[in-house]
C-alpha cells in the first residue's frame, strides 16, 4: 500500500512521539474504507501521544476526543496547538476505557489503534463499556497487533525468547477478534470478506506467486459456469453460489492445507463463519 496521506506526517514531530509501528500508517489504513462525514465527533481511545488524533482531525475534518489513561491531557494539548487548529476540534482526555466519562450515544465513530487488545479481550467490554457511548449507526475502526494464527497452546520458543506467555496473551489472531466482537448485540461487522483478497493458499499461480482465496474462489466458480452445459440435470446457479462462498471462513482463519486440517480446525472454522453470518441483516 501507497500511504498517500503518511507520507506528510513523516517528521521528528511526529516520529519521536511512536512507540512501535507507525500509528499514523495503520490509521490511514483503517480509514481506506471510512463512513464517517466530515465534522463528525470521533473518540481516538488509547491515543497516547496524540499523533493519530491530530492525523484524524487534520485529514478528516473530525472533531476529535483524544482520549487516554497514561498520557497528560496538557501535554497533548500543547501538541495539538502546533497545528492551529480550534481547540474544539482536537480535544485531550485523561480517560479510563473501562469508566468513560461522556453522554450516551455520544460519538459517530471511535477509532483505536494498538490498543484496543488491552481492554477489548473482555467479551462484556465492547457491549458494555463501549457502544454506549457510540451512536446506533456508529462506526467501529481498530488496528490491532495480533498474530497470522492463534498457537498459544503450543508457544514457539523463538517466541518465548522475547515475550512471556503473559505478555503474549495480549495478541491473537483475525478469527478471535471476529469471534469476540460477534458475541455483543448490535454489531454489524464489514470489511470481512475483503480479507479473501489478502489470504493466501499454498497454491502458487502459473507465475509463482501465492494464490489468494479469492483468486481461487473465483477460478472455480468459472469452471463450474463453463461446465453448465455438461450437467444438464445439475442446479448450475446453486453450484456457483456454493464456489463463491465455500471459503469464506478462510478470511478469519486463513488457508490451512486438507492434508493439514484437523478436526478442530473445522469447527473453528465453521463456528467463527456461523457467528459472523449471525451478525448480517436479514
Amino acid at each position: 500500500m501507497h500511504y498517500i496521506r503518511s507520507q506528510r506526517y513523516d517528521t521528528p514531530q511526529f516520529t519521536e512521539k511512536m512507540m512501535g509501528p507507525n500509528p499514523i500508517k495503520l490509521t490511514e489504513e483503517l480509514m481506506l474504507e471510512n463512513r464517517t462525514p466530515k465534522g463528525a465527533v470521533v473518540c481516538d481511545l488509547g491515543s497516547g501521544q496524540g499523533i493519530t488524533s491530530a492525523f484524524l482531525a487534520q485529514e478528516y475534518g473530525f472533531q476529535v476526543y483524544a482520549c487516554d489513561l497514561w498520557s497528560d491531557p496538557a501535554e497533548n494539548q500543547a501538541f495539538f496547538d502546533q497545528f492551529g487548529l480550534p481547540h474544539e476540534q482536537l480535544i485531550p482526555v485523561k480517560a479510563d476505557a473501562l469508566n468513560l466519562p461522556f453522554e450516551p450515544a455520544f460519538f459517530d465513530a471511535v477509532v483505536s489503534v494498538d490498543s484496543y487488545n488491552y481492554f477489548g479481550r473482555d467479551p462484556n467490554f465492547l457491549g458494555q463499556k463501549l457502544l454506549p457511548y457510540v451512536k446506533p449507526d456508529g462506526y467501529l475502526y481498530f488496528a490491532i497487533p495480533g498474530m497470522k494464527q492463534d498457537c498459544h497452546d503450543h508457544l514457539p520458543p523463538e517466541l518465548l525468547l522475547s515475550w512471556t506467555p503473559e505478555q503474549l496473551e495480549y495478541m491473537h489472531d483475525a478469527a478471535y477478534w471476529q469471534h469476540m466482537i460477534s458475541l455483543t448485540d448490535g454489531i454489524e461487522i464489514l470489511s470481512v470478506a475483503e480479507k479473501l483478497k489478502c489470504n493466501t493458499r499454498h497454491c502458487y499461480t502459473s507465475s509463482g506467486r501465492r494464490e489468494s482465496v479469492a483468486e481461487h474462489s473465483w477460478r472455480i466458480s468459472l469452471m463450474a459456469m463453463l461446465l453448465t452445459k455438461e450437467f444438464p440435470e445439475a442446479d448450475m446457479d446453486k453450484v456457483i453460489r456454493m464456489c463463491l462462498i465455500h471459503d469464506m471462513g478462510e478470511a478469519f482463519t486463513g488457508d490451512i492445507p486438507t492434508f493439514e486440517k484437523t478436526n478442530a480446525d473445522t469447527r473453528k472454522e465453521d463456528d467463527i463463519l456461523l457467528n459472523w453470518v449471525n451478525t448480517l441483516p436479514g
